[in-house]
Order: structure tokens, then sequence, then C-alpha cells
């Protein structure tokens, strides 16, 4: 017999007679009654997976089949019998003196730990609803994103291929989730796992190989095998070599250095991505756990097996030689940069440096870095103003051009972001990365022939709504109509924060190519390093990173927008609204 205190968390349901009648029920909470089989059982009426109302389905031998996408679930327990449905919450039933009363809350317990093994379970199977439901969840159970990201982080990496696009993505979108509101936030990590559990489907898990038999070997030792293994493309070797220097205590830094000097021994790898991802993976060294660290970073070292070699290719020799430049300005540097005190440039020096970038004189571009380096300046400052130069060439791209092409200027960019993030976790500089992302920088140069045409300040009484922008980005090929929306905003005073923001979610809201995550993340981050300045070169820098975003993203913009669908779809269901009806 129910308390009166038990009957505020049970729901009464009706006579067992009018439920043996009316077979299927809802009553208060949106639950789903059902006399089945001489039982009552009771679920949750909206199908896990779109919503559907259940209660209009088919029950029949224990099964409740949903007529929408024909989910099958066990109605007693509420398990599904199709994993990309998700299961269905259970509620207890209880029959006394006649009448029929059900818990109002299931007996399907959502606290952190389910989520997480729902989220694991999602990233295995590689199925979005439920990868978005446990994502909604733990967010409303207080867990940290960063603890979010963590699990698909080590998802994708302990599997074979190696670090991929999909981990790049979730890390950058955990990177900017600072920059993003609620939705925001739940829009990113759900891409980002994604994309993760899209670019790690049915590959097997991959053993590390294990490290050297322990020895008195140095750290600089080390360095020398890890490159000449990468020299030869012998992956195996170097995982060894790298998993022996983590088992050594070697420091993050250290293990970049190594790295990082393997990676740049050779220019531009495949088209910049082996150095982004590695800046990447090195990132995400905030997010997983310190026992992951070895997981992590040897997931890197595939990628090394056979990239392509931009010193082998022709634009690099021809019209113009820039190998052999190249070289002779490394031979005129000690390999890992100059300890002398660094001299920052004055804003009138950084402005005619990235004049010399954005020239048709590469030679000039090599003698100027070189020069700049010799007299002291500082690397981080030069490596800021390359992806300064990088990102006018988006703002300048013209639309005249091949589509395809703006794969070209934002392959340079986030190269020459990545290098500025290398650098600013200090350590070695890695002076050559610099100068391949200025020389990429050279060959872009066609990309503006003829030039975009910045945008004009436009005065404005005050600033246009953020809704405009995403109204532009709802229309195909706005580019330049996006561009001169920013400049509007900015010049009328808009809320800086609340742009980028939009512009976040005008990322977010689209099915989204790799290339533009990288986009979004790189010209944040780069924005993100000019604020503590206030004069007006830096002033046109930060406007020329967010023109940049909101030029490529209006490029790219509109998809048909199913996977942020997904997400929006399980929010809807945690709020308990009523799809199907709407």
């Amino acid at each position: 017999m129910l308390t009166e205190a038990e009957k505020t968390d049970w729901i009464f349901a009706g006579s067992l007679q009018e439920i043996q009648q009316e077979r299927a029920k809802v009553i208060k909470g949106g639950i789903a009654v059902f006399h089945h089989e001489e039982q009552v059982y009771a679920v949750d009426n909206r199908c896990p997976h779109l919503g559907f109302p259940l209660h209009v389905g088919s029950l029949c031998d224990g099964i409740l089949t949903c007529h929408w996408h024909h989910a099958r679930f066990d109605v007693c327990s509420g398990g599904t019998f199709d994993p990309w449905a998700d299961d269905v919450p259970a509620h207890e039933v209880r029959v006394e003196d006649d009448g029929v009363w059900v818990h109002s809350r299931s007996r399907t317990v959502r606290d952190a730990g389910m989520q997480l093994d729902r989220l694991k379970s999602g990233l295995e199977q590689n199925i979005g609803i439920v990868i978005a439901k446990a994502v909604v969840g733990l967010l409303e159970s207080g867990v940290p994103a960063v603890e979010i990201a963590r699990i698909g982080i080590e998802h994708g990496t302990r599997l074979s291929g190696g670090w991929n696009s999909g981990l790049t993505i979730l890390t950058a979108m955990t990177r900017i989730l600072p920059k993003l509101d609620k939705m925001g936030k739940l829009l990113a990590l759900y891409q980002g796992l994604h994309h993760v559990a899209r670019s790690s489907s049915g590959r097997a898990e991959r053993p590390l190989l294990g490290k050297l038999p322990s020895g008195d070997v140095t750290q600089e030792r080390l360095t020398a095998w890890y490159r000449n293994c990468i020299e030869v493309r012998d992956t195996q070797g170097a995982e060894r070599i790298l998993l022996t220097a983590i088992a050594r205590g070697a420091s993050d830094q250290e293990l970049a250095d190594m790295m990082l000097k393997a990676v740049n021994d050779h220019f531009y790898l495949d088209g910049g991505h082996t150095l982004d991802f590695h800046n990447k993976a090195f990132e995400s060294l905030g997010f997983v756990l310190p026992e992951k660290k070895a997981q992590v970073l040897a997931s890197l070292v595939p990628l090394l097996g056979n990239p392509t070699r931009s010193e082998e290719l022709h634009q690099w020799q021809a019209p113009i030689n820039l190998v052999e430049p190249l070289r002779d300005a490394f031979g005129q540097l000690t390999e890992d940069g100059d300890a002398h005190a660094r001299r920052p440039l004055a804003p009138d020096e950084e402005e005619r440096l990235v004049a010399v970038l954005l020239g048709d004189q590469p030679l000039a571009t090599i003698d100027a870095l070189l020069q700049c380096i010799k007299d002291g300046a500082d690397p981080l400052q030069l490596a800021r103003l390359v992806v300064l130069a990088a990102a006018e060439r988006i703002v300048r791209f013209h639309t005249q051009n091949d589509f395809g092409d703006w794969i070209a200027v934002l392959h340079t960019f986030t190269y020459a972001q990545a290098v500025h993030e290398t650098i600013a976790r200090g350590g070695r500089p890695q002076l050559r990365a610099i100068f391949y992302g200025a020389v990429s920088v050279y060959l872009d140069r066609f990309l503006n022939v003829p030039p975009a045409a910045r945008p004009k300040p436009a005065p404005a009484d005050q600033p246009p709504a953020l809704e405009e922008l995403l109204q532009l980005m709802d229309q195909r090929q706005q580019v330049n109509e996006a561009a001169a929306w920013v400049v509007r905003y900015l010049q009328a005073g808009g809320d800086r924060a609340a742009l980028i923001n939009t512009l976040g979610h005008a990322l977010l809201r689209e099915d989204a190519e790799f290339h533009t995550f990288q986009l979004y993340e790189a010209a944040m981050t780069a924005y993100d390093h000019w604020n503590d300045r206030g004069d007006p070169f830096a002033e046109r820098a930060k406007e020329t990173l967010l023109l940049a975003a909101a030029r490529y993203l209006a490029a790219h913009a509109p998809t048909a927008r199913e996977t942020p669908h997904t997400a929006r779809i399980a929010w809807r269901l945690y709020r308990g609204e009523k799809l199907f009806e709407e």
C-alpha cells in the first residue's frame, strides 16, 4: 500500500480495468502505460531516437516497435535491439487496490558515470544520437567539458591509423569553448566527438610497441636517433625511441622539441598538416590523463611514414628555386635559434615586414626574416606576423578563383598559426617552420590576383543585429557581403565577444568539413594574441582575423545541417519537448 508520502513520487495512471481496455495510455509526465500479456508496463512516451510517440507504436511478444524508424525496445526494461536508437527510459509500475501507479522517475538512473559509459559506447559504435545525448546529460550534470573531450581523445588515439582530422577538430573545439554560449558549447563538443567517432570507425586497437630496454642514454641522443628514424621513414624505430623518452621522464617541451625537429627537417610536410596535427596533439595533453601521454604522442608517429616533402615539389623548385636559399638561410642560424635577448619590433616595422611577406619577391622575404632573427627579433612575434599575412590572403581572396583554392590559403593560415602556438608553449623556437610558412604565403600570391577589395568602413548609428549575419550565411556565396557586414558591425562598436560567438554558431550549425573547423579555431586563437595591444596596427590585425573567419565561413555555407540537427534533437529530448507533435 502506497503511503501518502510515497504518493508524491507516484502518478496514478487509472484503474487496472481502464488500462486493460485502452491497452496504451499516456499519463502525466509524458509516460506511456501499456497492458500486455496480463502485465502493466510504463516507458517514456518519446522514442529515444527522434521523439516519435511510442503509444501509437506496436507491441507484440514483449517488443515495442516505433513506427517512425522501426526501432524496437523491450517493453519491460526499455532496452533497445537497435543501438542507433538508444534505450528508452522505463518506469516502475505498481498495481494496488485495482489502481495502477507509475513512478514519476525512470528506473534508469541518469548519473554522470552512466553517461560516460554511453558516450564511450556511442564513440565505439559511431552512433550520433547516443553521443549527442551523452554530451547533453554530462554537461547538464556539471561534468567539465575537458573531461568529456578526454573520452574522445583517448578513444581516437588508441586505435590504428594515427592522429586524424577528427581528433584535431575535437581538440580545436574544446579550446574555443570559453568563447561560446551554452548551446555553442554543446554543439562544439558534439561536433568534435562526432568527427572522432567517424574518423575512427572500423579501426582496430593499436598496441604500443614498447620502449627500449633501460640504459644510460641522454635526451640529446634520443632526439638524434628519432630524427634519423624519421629521415628514413622508420616509424617503428621512431615509436620505440619516443616511448623510451617518455619513460625516462622527458618533459612535454623536450618531447615537442624532439618531434618537431624531425618534422621540420623537411619542408612543409603534407601541406602543413603534419605540424598542425603535432601542435593539436600537444594541446590535447592538457585534457587527457598523464598516463595516456604515450598513447596520444605515439599516434603522431604514423603520420611521418610517408608524408609529402615540399622541397621535392615543383612549385618550391621553379620558376624560382626556393629550396637552396632556405637552406642557405638555415646554415646561418643556430639550429635552435639565437639565445640572446629578444628585441620586439615596433608597429611600423611590423607593417613593413607584413608588406614584404605579401609581396612577390620571395628571396627578399627570406632575407628579411633572416635579418630580423640576426638582429634579435622575437621568433614568436615573427611567427605572429606570418599568421597575419596568411590571414590577409584570405581577406583578399577573390571569389573568381576556383572554389577549391580556398583550401590553399586555409592551409597556409592554419599552418602558420600552429607554428605560432608551438613557439608560444616555450622551448626551442623551430625557426625553420617560420620560413616555411612565409614561403607558403608567397606561393599563395596568385590567389590574390586580382585581390578582393577589403571592405571600407560604413558608418552606422548602431550595430546591426547579429542574426543578420547568420541570415546572410543562409544564402550561398555571400562572401563579400559577410565581410562588409562585419566591418559595419565593428565600426558601430558592436560587441566583439558576441560576434565571435555568432561566428562560432555560423560554423557549428553546419555540416562543416575539417578545414572550416581549423579556420575558426585558428582565427579566434590568433585574435586573442593581439588583445594586449591597442595600437592601430594591432586593431587592424584583429579586424583582419575576424574578416578572414567571416569570409571563409560564408564561402562554405549553407550545408544540409544534419549533424547539428542531431545535437539539437538530443537537447530537446533531454528538456522533455514534444518534437513529433510539432
